[in-house]
C-alpha cells in the first residue's frame, strides 16, 4: 500500500522534481466552485483526494477506487479496511472519503430533522438511503419521534439478522419509554439491494405494535431501505 503524505512547512522543490498538476487542480477547483454539477464522479473524487495528498496526482487512484467499489455511494460507505486494498489508499484518502460522507448525512439528517417527520416523509427517505441502502451489514435502528412527531433519536439497535426478534421487541420498547418517546418508525436495510419483507420482518414489526399499544407508544411505519428502493409495510398494508 502506497504511504501518503502531505506536504512539510518549508518544502521547496528539488530541481527536476516532476510538478504537482497544480494548473490541473486549478481548473477542476473553478469547476467545482462555478458548475459542479458538470463535474464527472471521478474528477470529484481526485479532488477531494488531492486535498487530503496534495503532492500526489489522485486521478488515477479516484478511477481505481470507483472501478472497485461501483460509484461514489458504495465508496463512501466502503468499510475502511476495503478501501485500503485498493493501490494507493492509505489512511488520509481513507479520511477525507469518510468526512465528505459524514458531512452529507448530517446535512440530510437536519432536513429530516427540521419538520415533523410525517410530513417531511422525502427528506427523512433520502436521509436512510443515503446512510443505510449501501451498508454491507444489516442494521436495525429505531426513529423516535416526540408527540409533535419530530425525530428525536435515531440509534442503531443491532446488527445482523433480524430473526431475533424477541429481543428486539423488549429494547426496542425499553428505550421508547426511556426516552419518553409518543411514536417510533423501525427500520433496517437489506444488503442484498431488494427491499422486500421477509416473513420475520412482518411478525417483528407486529410485535412491537402489540407491546407499544399497551404502553400507548405508537409505531408509525417499518422502512426496509435496500440500492434497489424501499419498502414502506404500512405503505405495503402489512400492519
Amino acid at each position: 500500500m502506497a504511504v501518503e503524505c502531505a506536504p512539510q512547512a518549508g518544502y521547496a522543490r528539488p530541481m527536476g522534481e516532476a510538478p504537482d498538476h497544480a494548473g490541473h487542480r486549478a481548473r477542476l477547483r473553478t469547476r467545482l466552485l462555478g458548475e459542479p454539477e458538470g463535474m464527472a464522479d471521478y474528477e470529484l473524487v481526485e479532488y477531494l483526494l488531492a486535498l487530503a495528498i496534495p503532492r500526489r496526482d489522485t486521478k488515477p487512484l479516484a478511477k481505481r477506487l470507483l472501478d472497485r467499489f461501483g460509484g461514489i455511494p458504495a465508496l463512501v460507505n466502503a468499510d475502511p479496511a476495503e478501501i485500503a486494498r485498493v493501490d494507493g489508499a492509505g489512511d488520509a484518502s481513507i479520511a477525507a472519503l469518510k468526512i465528505a460522507h459524514a458531512v452529507a448525512i448530517r446535512l440530510l439528517k437536519i432536513e429530516a430533522e427540521a419538520k415533523p417527520v410525517l410530513g417531511n416523509w422525502q427528506a427523512l427517505l433520502d436521509y436512510l438511503r443515503a446512510s443505510m441502502a449501501h451498508h454491507g451489514n444489516e442494521q436495525f435502528r429505531v426513529l423516535h419521534l416526540n408527540t409533535r412527531n419530530m425525530l428525536i433519536r435515531d440509534e442503531t439497535m443491532g446488527k445482523g439478522s433480524i430473526d431475533e426478534a424477541p429481543v428486539y421487541v423488549r429494547e426496542v420498547i425499553r428505550r421508547a419509554m426511556d426516552l419518553k418517546s409518543a411514536a417510533i418508525i423501525l427500520v433496517h436495510n437489506h444488503p442484498s439491494g431488494d427491499p422486500s419483507p421477509s416473513r420475520a420482518d412482518i411478525d417483528m414489526t407486529r410485535s412491537v405494535i402489540d407491546a407499544g399499544k399497551r404502553l400507548g407508544i405508537a409505531v408509525h411505519d417499518h422502512i426496509i431501505i435496500g440500492m434497489k428502493g424501499f419498502t414502506s409495510l404500512r405503505g405495503q398494508g402489512l400492519i
